[in-house]
């Protein structure tokens, strides 16, 4: 056996990395994102973090203590541009800057968002003040979400929801259920776009078909997660997940 000499890549050779949070008990998020970053030159690091099979306030807030130990569990030789941590419902619940500061806790990010402030930033940077909402919420987690989009400036008058609490449930809505929901909500002539909440929630095919049906704009919790975690990053090469 002989030894070789080797060098070491300079880190401004490794693409630019970003940290995701899924929950255990989301089955679309995680995908979704892989098939965005087909098209960005990143490198995407996935953790999972505990997360109970129906969502309620309070298994939603019984995350807040295993956040630090999921984001722990990110490499810790890359320098994450952004993390995001995956939950909309839980955002809302727990607060974004509360969100924030646990995963930076933990790991090495220099900026953290999640589905709820990717959604406002989004919102917000094309001038979308009067969204229709589609949830799969129960109405104990809608109260919340729609209470933080209100504070951020983002009314939610024009809403409907499946009213699902099962995680494994919601990821199998049909597509067409999404559609169909979602062009009835962004039809309302008060309404400027159609935001569809919830990461376990199988938005990307949908969304474009929507977007072509009511001529507004549409976006989910994993497109606004996805431009606004690429945004922060600086990244200039965008795949058609965002909208």
């Amino acid at each position: 056996m002989s030894h070789r000499p080797y060098e070491l890549m300079p880190d401004s050779d490794l693409p630019c990395a970003l940290g995701l949070i899924v929950l255990r008990a989301d089955e679309t998020l995680e995908p979704e994102f892989h098939e965005a970053l087909a098209d960005v030159p990143a490198a995407l690091y996935v953790s999972r973090i505990p997360s109970a099979p129906e969502v309620t306030p309070d298994t939603l807030i019984a995350m807040k203590q295993a956040i630090p130990a999921s984001a722990d569990l990110l490499p810790k030789s890359p320098d994450f541009k952004s993390v995001g941590y995956g939950c909309t419902s839980a955002s809302a619940l727990l607060g974004s800057d509360t969100v924030a500061g646990l995963v930076k806790s933990a790991c090495n990010a220099r900026q953290v968002t999640d589905p709820l402030r990717a959604a406002v930033a989004f919102a917000h940077h094309h001038s979308l003040s009067r969204l229709a909402l589609l949830s799969p919420y129960t109405p104990q987690v809608n109260k919340p979400l729609r209470t933080a989009l209100a504070h951020a400036g983002v009314s939610t008058e024009v809403f409907a929801t499946f009213a699902e609490a099962q995680e494994a449930r919601v990821a199998r809505i049909a597509e067409s259920s999404i559609v169909e929901a979602a062009c009835d909500l962004g039809s309302a002539p008060q309404v400027d776009g159609v935001f569809l909440s919830c990461t376990n929630l199988k938005t990307r095919t949908a969304i474009p078909k929507i977007q072509s049906r009511i001529g507004k704009p549409v976006f989910s919790s994993n497109s606004a997660l996805f431009w606004h975690m690429t945004k922060c990053a600086d990244l200039l090469k965008i795949s058609q997940l965002q909208q």
